[in-house]
């Protein structure tokens, strides 16, 4: 446990339920830091296909990570149920940073928080394009405020 300040489940704005699986744990007896990335990525990315329409298959415009990050503030086991929320601290034209936090389920102090950023380019040349206006409209509900 850490002395530093908590993030709160009020901190965020869109939450997604999931599991810790046997596999992540570590031969510390906790969720190795790694699998928090996946975490992050997996609810944002559900956030984008839901309800932004985001086609990581086939569409023409994609988000590419190019930038993450996390603090760990107290340890997650298996087996818990975690709730990953989610928000947007800052949208740019191609690029958004979200906020992210890790919760055991129902508690209201983040395990851990972090950011990731992700600039939305075109499939076919990998340039930074303008994010389409469903994307746009999705992220800029997730606004922090």
């Amino acid at each position: 446990m850490s002395d530093r300040e908590q993030p709160r489940r009020g901190d965020y704005r869109v939450f997604y339920p999931l599991s810790t699986r046997w596999a992540d744990n570590d031969i510390y007896g906790h969720v190795n830091n790694v699998v928090y990335y996946a975490w992050f990525d997996s609810a944002v990315n559900r956030y984008l296909i839901e309800e932004g329409g985001l086609d990581i298959a086939g569409g023409d415009v994609v988000g590419f990570v190019v930038s993450s990050g996390c603090e760990y503030l107290a340890p997650v086991t298996y087996p818990e149920a975690i709730e990953v929320g989610i928000r947007v601290d800052r949208l740019g034209n191609s690029s958004v940073r979200y906020g992210v936090a890790i919760f055991r389920a129902g508690e209201d102090a983040a395990c851990a928080h972090g950011h990731f950023v992700h600039v939305f380019v075109e499939r076919a040349t990998n340039r930074a394009v303008a994010m389409p206006g469903a994307l746009r409209d999705a992220l800029e509900r997730l606004g922090a405020g």
